[in-house]
């Protein structure tokens, strides 16, 4: 922790405006060092308070969150999906050390969003730290999504694909083999199949069973059983098609 606190004093020293900002910026420091109850108590106020700069509100957050201390939690995910990379790095450390069993949830929640993916990489990569159940359904989703020609996002999908190969999930086996079909990420798609125990001819063959399972499930949805199949499955409840997208990608089972 020593060192990215000291990158980030470092970085918020030279936002400093004025000789309050300095007298803020010290006291600030002096809470650190003093790891009292009564010190972190002052910093979660902080967290609160009306008017206070972003980067004040950023060292408390820091510091509560690495001493585990839950009250950092709603100003660290606001960090983490900010637009400022080395703020959302920073939000990420605390929060991988936070411990608090909201922040898979929320990580997942940050990746997921086709609205925020320009912001996604530092939630990518702490669902991949945190090995959470939400860690890999969330990791596959966001790579399907970016598997596109020309997606300005790629450093995002490398993220993904690094991370599914950490994860060690079989059920990302499609994703990353689909993967190695584009040149930004055919290298470490066949390292994470690889770390998987999968080589990529096995890889393209369990990829293309997926495929097919998945066609012939969809297949079997559109089959109409008789002149009265339709209807009796609207009268049991089952809208056509209900059993489709409850697999890892679908986001039936990411939070929101």
């Amino acid at each position: 922790m020593e060192d990215e606190f000291h990158e980030l004093t470092d970085r918020v020293r030279a936002e400093l405006r004025s000789p309050q900002d300095l007298i803020a910026y010290e006291r600030l420091l002096g809470l650190a060092r003093k790891n009292s109850p009564a010190g972190r108590e002052e910093l979660a106020r902080m967290l609160v308070a009306v008017e206070r700069p972003l980067w004040a509100r950023e060292i408390a957050a820091f510091i509560l969150g690495c001493a585990g201390d839950k009250r950092a939690f709603e100003t660290l995910v606001l960090l983490l999906n900010y637009r400022d990379p080395v703020r959302c790095a920073t939000a990420a450390y605390a929060l991988a050390r936070l411990g608090d069993p909201r922040t898979a949830r929320a990580a997942a929640a940050l990746a997921t969003n086709p609205l925020r993916t320009a912001y996604a990489l530092h939630p990518v990569r702490l669902l991949a730290e945190l090995r959470a159940p939400q860690s890999v359904p969330a990791l596959i989703a966001t790579l399907e999504r970016l598997l596109t020609p020309h997606n300005p996002y790629w450093r995002v999908a490398l993220a993904c694909v690094e991370g599914l190969g950490a994860l060690g999930d079989r059920r990302a086996v499609p994703a990353l083999t689909a993967a190695v079909a584009h040149p930004r990420l055919a290298a470490a798609a066949a390292a994470s199949l690889a770390r998987l125990g999968v080589h990529e001819d096995a890889a393209a063959r369990e990829g293309a069973e997926a495929d097919g399972a998945k066609a012939a499930g969809a297949s079997g949805d559109e089959q109409d059983h008789g002149p009265y199949g339709r209807a009796a499955g609207r009268r049991a409840g089952r809208a056509p098609g209900a059993e489709r997208g409850a697999g890892p990608g679908g986001g039936g089972g990411l939070p929101r």
